[in-house]
């Protein structure tokens, strides 16, 4: 015990030491990050805090093996782990300090924070069962890869208001500080110690109003490390916890990247293009202000930590009880940010709206296929009326090659209509009318209008010409009114 208060008051006291002078050399050579629309502060604020809290994490464990306290001996023992676990935690903080000075594509962030979650694995963190299942073999590197960069990138994205990643950190870290004791696990709360004074130390100066971010060489660090964290508390816990317990000490940076891909997938938006849809800027927009943000989050993160702490107490009796309050709680604070998405996914998928599109996307099909294989203007004419009518067109007309074809095909009712005209070149073109209460999507409208205009188009040259049309004149005009 009195080694993890050696080790947290050192990283505390190192950290709140080193931060406002990284602070103030930042500051002098312009490593400061600009406001711009996405961002709450309204000047430029030094970057880069990971390195006092990296600088602070490492110094106590120095300073702790040169005291003659007992953990030292200890922590001196597990060295060969912690130098095979050292260029994994090396490459995550190069690769942030790298994006922080010179700034880095996306894939190379993610080409880095994999290469260091490798580098993990390859040091022995691996998830071998989730939630009391057992991976196979092949499946164990893997999802570990996806754990360790999830991780890093949940809390990358989370830095977006004042002390809020610092914050979270913070009890994370608390949280898997607690477990380790509550299980006995000696080198995972030797591991944790250091990182809570340094994020305590370092909050000081970086809650609201910041004078000093922690850059992405300080988020990513700090969620790599919990990762790593996580992994090793899993080894150590029951097996029906497996990575569970873990995963609801972190559940605001997972669940906001979690919602950041599904979000961005249903928008049709690369995975990593940056926008205001974080759950902080959810707060944000309904009037809260960043320092309030942040408080709010520290109390879900507070009700995560009671709630992962009870699983590891509790074990098997009330874990299920526990995941069913935790996933309720969640939805309900999902459901709560209002997000435009999922509401319109779910309207979609509950009010048939997604089977009316299916069915649209299937009929188009149909009808370019039609199209396509059509040797003669009747030929398109009977797949334009055949689509017209499945898709709720009243009224179909079409100008092709010289002859013009009309017909009705429902009653309007009096709902009034609006029409869809495509010219086609020339004198041609295709006209459908329809009323306003058709179950044609708005969407398929127009992807309609470009199947026809695609396929008739060509068509008007390549079809061979009627025989009507080869007729006198009179007699042309009789067979088309005919």
């Amino acid at each position: 015990m009195y080694s993890l208060l050696f080790l947290v008051s050192v990283s505390l006291a190192l950290s709140a030491g080193l931060t406002p002078l990284a602070r103030n050399l930042f500051r002098r050579y312009g490593l400061v990050d600009r406001p711009d629309t996405r961002k709450t502060h309204a000047q430029a604020v030094p970057r880069i805090g990971g390195i006092p809290i990296l600088a602070a994490c490492v110094a106590s464990f120095a300073l702790l093996i040169a005291s003659p306290l007992k953990a030292g001996t200890f922590v001196e023992q597990s060295l060969p782990f912690v130098w095979r676990v050292l260029p994994a935690v090396g490459l995550v903080f190069l690769t942030g300090l790298a994006d922080d000075l010179k700034g880095l594509k996306p894939w190379q962030k993610l080409a880095g924070q994999a290469a260091a979650a490798a580098a993990a694995c390859a040091a022995g963190i691996q998830i071998h069962n989730i939630g009391g299942h057992h991976l196979p073999e092949w499946l164990t590197i893997p999802v570990t890869l996806v754990w360790l960069v999830g991780c890093a990138n949940a809390f990358n994205l989370i830095d977006g208001v004042d002390g809020l990643a610092a914050g979270v950190g913070l009890f994370a870290t608390v949280t898997t500080l607690a477990a380790a004791l509550l299980s006995n696990n000696v080198w995972l709360a030797l591991a944790t110690a250091p990182l809570v004074g340094s994020l305590l130390g370092f909050l000081r100066y970086n809650f609201s109003p910041a004078s000093i971010f922690l850059g992405d060489s300080g988020s990513l660090l700090i969620g790599f490390l919990l990762g790593c964290y996580g992994v090793i508390w899993s080894q150590k816990c029951a097996t029906i916890l497996g990575m569970t317990a873990p995963m609801v000490a972190l559940a605001i940076p997972l669940s906001d990247v979690a919602l950041s891909i599904v979000r961005r997938f249903l928008r049709g938006q690369p995975i990593f293009r940056a926008d205001r849809g974080h759950i902080h800027h959810r707060l944000l927009d309904r009037g809260l202000t960043p320092r309030r943000v942040a408080l709010v989050l520290y109390g879900v993160c507070g009700l995560a930590a009671a709630l992962s702490l009870m699983m590891t107490v509790f074990q098997n009796q009330f874990s299920g009880l526990i995941l069913v309050l935790f996933s309720a709680a969640a939805w309900l604070g999902v459901h709560n940010l209002r997000y435009a998405e999922f509401r319109t996914a779910r309207r979609m998928l509950s009010g048939g709206a997604f089977q009316k599109m299916l069915n649209a996307q299937l009929a188009l099909e149909k009808l370019d296929g039609s199209l396509a294989a059509a040797r003669s203007q009747e030929e398109c004419w009977s797949a334009l009326v055949e689509a017209s009518a499945g898709f709720g067109f009243h009224r179909a007309e079409l100008a092709l090659a010289g002859r013009r074809y009309e017909k009705e095909l429902a009653e309007v009712n009096g709902h009034g209509s609006w029409e869809l005209l495509v010219p086609l070149g020339g004198d041609d073109y295709a006209r459908l009318v329809c009323a306003f209460h058709s179950p044609l999507p708005p969407v398929a409208a127009g992807q309609l209008a470009e199947v026809v205009r695609a396929r008739l188009w060509s068509k008007r040259f390549a079809l061979p010409v009627p025989p009507q049309l080869a007729a006198p004149e009179g007699k042309r005009r009789e067979a088309a009114a005919g």
